[in-house]
């Protein structure tokens, strides 16, 4: 670690001409591995989205224009809810525009792309604060994505439960437990994200990471009222994006009611979160997870793959090639224009 940041130290005293050389140089990187990631998933097409053009044959082309064009509108409107989030979330670092919270938000997915667990999203994101912010702007988005995980644990929990007394009918006291793990992993994520600054404390408790106490210091800045309006953001992104999953599999497979298909589809998000990847693997984890849990409630595997596969490239690949052009505009040495 130290020799990390003497490596910082020294690209910093390099020249304005070394800068901007090197600086282009991670830009070439980054829309080069973006560009093949891309191009494998999306121009050379997998086996699931070729399903998934292959079951829009079988249905109207009218209604699947008018399909589709709802699940791209949802898209955009799940990454425009994150924008404002983010613009919210940066408040105590400094004030942004909107559209500069767009330019951050499709930069952050572009780098997510081909970085494990999409941490490279919050390189991307933050580059376009102010160089002496970045690292603060890290945890302020640490704090975002916590609520998104909060949603997903608390929903998918309540599911969970409904799954179990639904379909698996286990022995009483495993489905007894189950249902308490349930509930007390419910209260523990919402008691732990409204009360985030008990996270502050435990980290300056820890030795070697007290030094850093100043950039953990921006979570605990966040207010009960704040993180309030974060966690209806959160939400609200939360069934943007179930909406997608409810309009296309209702479109394949209108005999499940609903409720079942968003209770099941938050079953997947749960597993989904709880599961280390890389963007790379996410789209055959994704389909295998849907694939097993709607086995519940159809034999129509293929329309369940092809529709998890399809949504994932939407949501992630058409957003990370619009943000090819913002990466285009970072600076890495300096301020953002």
């Amino acid at each position: 670690m130290p020799g990390f940041f003497v490596t910082l130290q020294k690209i910093y005293h390099l020249t304005s001409a070394h800068k901007k050389l090197l600086s282009w140089l991670f830009k070439t990187v980054i829309l080069v591995l973006a560009f093949v990631f891309i191009y494998r998933q999306f121009i050379k097409k997998g086996p699931d989205i070729k399903r998934f053009e292959d079951l829009m044959h079988t249905i109207g082309n009218t209604q699947v224009l008018f399909v589709m064009s709802l699940v791209v509108v949802l898209m955009l409107i799940n990454w425009l809810l994150e924008a404002l989030k983010w613009q919210y979330l940066t408040r105590h670092l400094e004030q942004i525009t909107f559209w500069k919270a767009i330019e951050c938000v499709f930069c952050g997915l572009t780098w997510a792309i081909f970085t494990p667990n999409r941490l490279g999203e919050y390189g991307g994101r933050v580059m376009f604060l102010t160089p002496r912010k970045r690292v603060y702007g890290a945890f302020a988005m640490a704090v975002g994505s916590f609520g998104q995980n909060v949603i997903t644990n608390v929903l998918g929990s309540i599911a969970i439960i409904w799954f179990t007394l639904t379909f698996l009918h286990l022995n009483t006291w495993i489905t007894l437990a189950i249902c308490v793990a349930g509930i007390l992993n419910i209260i523990l994520f919402l008691v732990c994200f409204f009360n985030i600054k008990w996270l502050v404390w435990l980290l300056n408790k820890i030795p070697f990471l007290r030094k850093y106490h100043r950039f953990f210091d921006i979570i605990g800045k966040y207010k009960f009222d704040e993180l309030h309006r974060i966690i209806l953001f959160c939400l609200a992104r939360f069934f943007a994006f179930s909406c997608q999953y409810y309009i296309l599999i209702n479109l394949f497979i209108p005999s499940i009611p609903l409720y079942e298909i968003l209770l099941l589809t938050f079953i997947v998000f749960f597993i989904q979160s709880a599961l280390p990847s890389l963007d790379l693997m996410d789209v055959a984890v994704r389909s295998y997870t849907a694939a097993t849990v709607f086995a519940y409630v159809t034999n129509q595997t293929i329309a369940v793959i092809a529709v998890f596969s399809a949504i994932w490239l939407i949501n992630l690949i058409i957003p990370a090639i619009l943000g090819t052009a913002f990466n285009l505009k970072l600076n890495f040495f300096g301020r953002n224009s």
